[in-house]
């Protein structure tokens, strides 16, 4: 089995510390929360450097995707060591304004509380599709658009590779498919050996962040649960912090 590098061993960049935050889904309290958390952590510690990673899907779900959206959009603004990555959901809703349908992941799978979020409602009453669509990209601020559009599908720092989904394993890191970046879960959350670096990821929501040797899943299921998770990485130093309802 090829060498990688283990969870244990695994170190951040000296001198910055990190912050990667799992699949938000609309949950603006527990965002702000954990910002607030993160905030008062850093000026604490005196931390000289540091970056808040976002793993992606902001919308769907939870009761507040536009919230989420203008408060990422403005903290992008105040600081540029903010930085966020694409989710499926957030792709998807994208897809959705381009190309309406029923059976997509946008109308299958939350984006109808996203677009509550925007005043625009779809239900008993209301079930006239093309209509919904316009009403939702009238209603949708470009600049929403167009931050969908600037997040990247990964990063890496030190040891640590940050993305929305996971990895394909055996992929060199620079050359994965987007899609297998907000995507892929069975090939990549039951590979047993190491990767390049330690993959830190949400998508896949469990009960408890799992921590494992080549990889670190943070999606708690903040929109059903009311628990946000984000690991932080300082050196060689590991932890868990939580936002809570």
């Amino acid at each position: 089995m090829a060498e990688g590098i283990h969870f244990l061993d695994a170190c951040g960049p000296e001198g910055i510390r990190l912050y990667a935050i799992g699949d938000v889904h609309g949950r603006l309290d527990l965002l702000e929360k954990m910002h607030a958390r993160i905030a008062n952590e850093i000026s604490r510690d005196k931390v000289a450097d540091w970056r808040i990673i976002h793993l992606g899907d902001y919308v769907d779900r939870g009761p507040n995707s536009r919230g989420v959206i203008d408060f990422l959009i403005a903290a992008c603004a105040r600081d540029r060591r903010m930085i966020t990555l694409a989710g499926n959901h957030d792709m998807g809703f994208l897809e959705f304004l381009v190309a309406p349908a029923k059976e997509s992941l946008f109308m299958q799978c939350g984006g109808i509380e996203t677009a509550a979020s925007y005043d625009v409602r779809f239900g008993r009453l209301f079930r006239d599709l093309e209509r919904f669509h316009a009403d939702l990209a009238l209603a949708m601020p470009p600049e929403h658009a167009r931050f969908i559009h600037s997040c990247r599908f990964s990063v890496s720092f030190g040891d640590f590779f940050f993305c929305h989904a996971g990895i394909r394993p055996g992929v060199a890191l620079d050359l994965q498919d987007p899609d297998h970046l907000i995507w892929i879960r069975n090939e990549f959350l039951d590979y047993p050996g190491l990767h390049p670096k330690v993959i830190v990821h949400g998508h896949t929501i469990t009960d408890e962040p799992e921590v494992l040797a080549n990889r670190v899943n943070v999606d708690t299921g903040a929109f059903r649960s009311g628990v946000l998770t984000a690991l932080v990485v300082d050196g060689a130093q590991k932890r868990l912090i939580t936002a809570e309802a």
